[in-house]
């Protein structure tokens, strides 16, 4: 289950110039930034991991060891067509408030989201299960059992979906119907408040709510307001009608600058926009924001120009794949344009948690998170289809799915079992490579 050792040096090459790509114009723009990113990217493998999609891409399209490109198992025209995640790890699953009021447990953060072959989602996930799973000196018998877990039930909801399955028999993760950490999760946003978000980000001057000075909140000069202002106004023409119910929801009371530092937002400006809530009262104003659109990586990639021409702007491309993905998505999910650039406009949720891997150590336990994220993985592809209301993918992604696993049963699971033990060795190597080359200055525009 080794990955062959490339030269250290050659590879450190690779990797530089997949981070050009990627980070070139934005680290020019804002290198400190992307000091902070890259020295989360530097704690662990798996933050190195999360961190660079472009690079494993660029490895599943062009390197033989894990090269996808001339189609791969389970591709036919169909399942290389699919609406796909395209950066799903075990950490970016949590909780949402639908538009219904529900709290949600499932698939989250859609900038990477694309159309491409479902087994891209399932491989790098799966190679994510091996980073954790040795991070937690997990046993090589114990990662392949929790990857085999995870196409089995992977495998087993396509299967239902595909059969003609009752929605009410393939239920999303709820108050009711989650268990273990899935339900801590949704119980700990349960308990948060919108007031308590308010709070920390706002104060009351004049009798009206204002965002608070500090905090990494940048006031605004009146030409970049005016901008933001009318990015704003494009933003409600792609609201849906049923949005918002109460005009003075459109209220406009304050808005500030902030500059994205976490590891997939770092050198990408972004706004924070404070607007009325549903009443006069000071404890239910929204606070939503716009952030630029980033292209997503695996699309540098896929070259079909039907899928690129979809989409007016990554901004665009964002928002209808999350809707795509995710059934009864933030009702304030929306897009714009800023400065000629694609933004996505969405709220500022005061009940978004994050699964947390930090206390999840039992086997056993890990087991059964990983059995509902495969299902939650599931459900996620096959409401990407001829049902979601894009004609982009007009046909039935379970089925076409469910028959091309069926053709190859037997070997669904041993392939993401080998390409998870063999990316994760990869993805560790490169993690110590990215250190030695950020920490010896080698990275262009970082130099020391």
């Amino acid at each position: 289950m080794s990955v062959p050792q490339l030269n250290e040096e050659h590879r450190g090459e690779e990797i530089l110039a997949v981070f050009d790509t990627a980070f070139g114009r934005l680290l020019a723009a804002d290198p400190a930034a992307f000091r902070v990113k890259f020295r989360k990217m530097a704690a662990s493998a798996f933050a190195f991991y999360r961190g660079t999609a472009g690079l494993f891409y660029r490895d599943l399209t062009e390197d033989p060891e894990f090269g996808d490109r001339a189609g791969g198992a389970y591709l036919d025209e169909r399942t290389s067509r699919v609406w796909i995640h395209g950066d799903l790890h075990a950490e970016n699953f949590g909780t949402y408030m639908d538009s219904t009021g529900r709290l949600i447990f499932n698939v989250n953060d859609f900038d990477e989201a694309y159309v491409g072959p479902f087994t891209w989602d399932l491989k790098r996930f799966a190679a994510s299960v091996a980073l954790i799973g040795y991070a937690k000196a997990l046993s090589d018998e114990q990662i392949t059992e929790l990857v085999r877990v995870y196409a089995g039930a992977y495998r087993e909801r396509i299967h239902a979906l595909a059969t003609g399955a009752k929605s009410d028999e393939v239920p999303p993760f709820t108050l009711d119907t989650a268990e273990g950490p899935l339900l801590g999760a949704l119980r700990v946003a349960r308990s948060l408040t919108r007031f308590g978000l308010l709070d920390s980000m706002t104060e009351i001057r004049d009798f009206e709510r204002r965002f608070a000075p500090g905090g990494g909140s940048v006031e605004l000069d009146a030409a970049t307001r005016y901008k933001v202002l009318a990015a704003f106004d494009g933003y409600l023409e792609t609201l849906p009608e049923s949005s918002l119910t109460r005009p003075d929801s459109y209220r406009v009371k304050d808005v500030v600058g902030r500059r994205g530092i976490g590891i997939g937002s770092a050198g990408l400006p972004s706004y924070n926009i404070l607007l009325e809530g549903n009443s006069d009262a000071l404890e239910n104003d929204v606070v939503i924001y716009i952030k630029q659109a980033q292209t997503p990586a695996v699309s540098q990639y896929l070259t079909d120009p039907a899928v690129r021409e979809y989409f007016q702007h990554e901004g665009h491309r964002t928002v209808i794949s999350q809707r795509a993905l995710q059934a009864h998505a933030d009702p304030w999910l929306g897009w714009t344009e800023l400065d000629g650039a694609g933004q996505l406009v969405a709220e500022v949720s005061p009940y978004a948690v994050d699964l947390d891997w930090s206390d999840l150590d039992d086997p056993e336990e890990i087991a059964e998170v990983v059995a509902d994220l495969g299902r939650a993985t599931a459900t996620m592809h096959g409401a990407a289809d001829d049902q979601s209301g894009e004609s982009l993918v007009p046909f039935s992604t379970e089925r076409a799915i469910d028959a091309a696993i069926a053709a190859d049963e037997e070997g669904f699971a041993p392939l993401l079992v080998d390409f998870a033990h063999r990316y994760g060795a990869r993805a560790r190597a490169d993690h110590q490579t990215f250190v030695d080359l950020f920490r010896n200055g080698r990275i262009p525009g970082l130099e020391r």
